[in-house]
């Protein structure tokens, strides 16, 4: 998409779901707009409308709006829920509008399946400090963005809004009772198998899924993948053509997704405390160009923005809902 017309996106992003609009819109008792770091969750009974606004966070803090990037990262969902509904269930019923989407509501648990590919990102800090990762204690010798032998899964707790993920070890969540153990096996055979799909899927368009996070509910003991899947938010993405020379040289990898921003926000001295720095529509322009050549490389989709005005998209999702 040329950066020019990207650019009269700028006014025209969804920070948040319109309250007003949005609630009375359940059936019976009065629907109710739960909202997250990204997304804004509509309470309708048996349902849950999922908005996914135009809002970027980073070291869990809400610090502005891409242009395009809700409808992007509810479209790589989809794509990828469409991709993968043959190894697990997941809660969409069906899109609503370009950012929304209308799920089944299931009992969410309250781990996030961390998958992990390659020594990288948090996991590489925790390792230089001679920490586990989530109770894993890895060998050493190990080297900056190194492949693991097998993928490895390192859970962290849900954080509320404002508050930062914790990261846990498996026997500590078996201890004190968080999952079954019954269901916890399922769960980690299902992470890995999705992360295998996803693995093998882009790789063929020329990148690396180098680790990214799961969130599921539950529905009869079995798992259901919820909330969203390989999008740049929940994913990191290399390209798979440099790995090996940039790896044999230490150096970082050409990337494909949030980390860019985060390493914008690092070297102006900023990781989540005391005041951000000036984020100017440039920089909203950068973030918002890579995720929409994110959606086309994941997805091998050309990307045509909506025309729809966050107004008129409100409007949209209150017929969807009125109609279902």
């Amino acid at each position: 998409m040329e950066h020019s017309k990207l650019t009269s996106f700028l006014d025209k992003t969804l920070e948040q779901a319109d309250i007003d609009a949005l609630t009375g819109l359940g059936k019976g008792a009065k629907a109710s707009v739960m909202q997250g770091k990204v997304r804004d969750i509509l309470d309708l009974g048996d349902e849950l409308l999922i908005l996914t606004s135009d809002r970027i966070s980073a070291f869990d803090r809400v610090l502005t709006t891409i242009p395009c990037k809700g409808e992007v990262l509810n479209r790589i969902a989809l794509f990828w829920f469409d991709q993968t509904g043959d190894i697990v269930p997941n809660h969409v019923v069906k899109q609503t509008s370009p950012r929304s989407v209308l799920v089944r509501k299931h009992e969410l648990i309250p781990v996030e399946m961390v998958v992990r590919g390659y020594l990288t990102g948090s996991a590489w800090r925790d390792y230089q400090k001679g920490n586990p990762v989530s109770g894993i204690r890895l060998e050493q010798g190990l080297r900056y963005n190194e492949r693991f032998a097998s993928p490895l899964i390192t859970p962290s707790t849900k954080a509320e809004r404002g508050q930062h993920d914790e990261p846990i070890s498996r026997e500590e969540i078996l201890r004190r009772g968080i999952v079954p153990e019954e269901l916890w096996e399922k769960l980690e055979r299902t992470a890995l198998e999705l992360f295998r799909r996803g693995s093998e899927l882009v790789r063929k368009r020329g990148l690396i899924l180098v680790d990214t996070k799961y969130e599921f509910g539950a529905a009869d003991g079995e798992p259901v993948l919820v909330d969203e899947i390989h999008t740049p938010d929940s994913s990191r993405y290399w390209y798979a053509d440099t790995y090996e020379e940039l790896f044999a040289r230490g150096e970082s990898q050409r990337e494909l997704d949030k980390e860019y921003f985060r390493r914008w926000l690092m070297d102006r001295g900023y990781s989540g405390d005391g005041t951000p720095p000036e984020i100017t529509d440039q920089i909203r322009l950068e973030v918002a160009e890579r995720y929409i050549r994110a959606f086309e490389e994941i997805t091998g989709q050309r990307f045509v923005p909506s025309d729809l005005d966050p107004a008129r998209e409100i409007e949209t999702i209150r017929d969807a809902i009125e109609r279902r």
